[in-house]
């Protein structure tokens, strides 16, 4: 009984995790920016692959093999970028992994999209399955 009650929660908590995500994403209007972005940029050929509170985006041959890795944590919008130092900007906030948009950072959509604009020119190389 006990883990019935317990598979139930983790469902209602992943459901609630899955609608927050969904929800950022229409409110900042990155979906639409990264569905433009594939279909414009990429004429098509990206895959877009979605977990609870993550999209990726990914392209290219198995040799050119590119991504993007966009996380919904909370209110704030995480894009996954290659290990780096610190940024001396301080928007986005970066922790040398991660470059984090706050609500007030991504409401300003045009700031958004200069910044996925820099992170699909300069996307994460996937290493080869050899």
């Amino acid at each position: 009984m006990e883990s019935i009650l317990s598979t139930e929660v983790d469902e209602a908590q992943r459901h609630a995790v899955r609608e927050n995500a969904k929800r950022v994403l229409q409110e900042s209007g990155l979906a639409e920016m990264l569905k433009t972005l594939n279909k414009n940029a990429l004429k098509g050929r990206g895959s877009f692959y979605e977990y609870d509170s993550m999209i990726l985006l990914k392209w290219g041959t198995s040799y050119t093999r590119r991504h993007m890795w966009v996380e919904v944590n909370g209110n704030t919008i995480r894009f996954r970028l290659a290990p780096h130092r610190q940024c001396a900007t301080t928007t986005p906030i970066c922790d040398g992994e991660y470059h984090t948009f706050t609500s007030t950072m991504w409401a300003d959509r045009e700031f958004l999209l200069n910044e996925l604009n820099k992170y699909y020119a300069r996307p994460i190389a996937e290493t080869s399955s050899d």
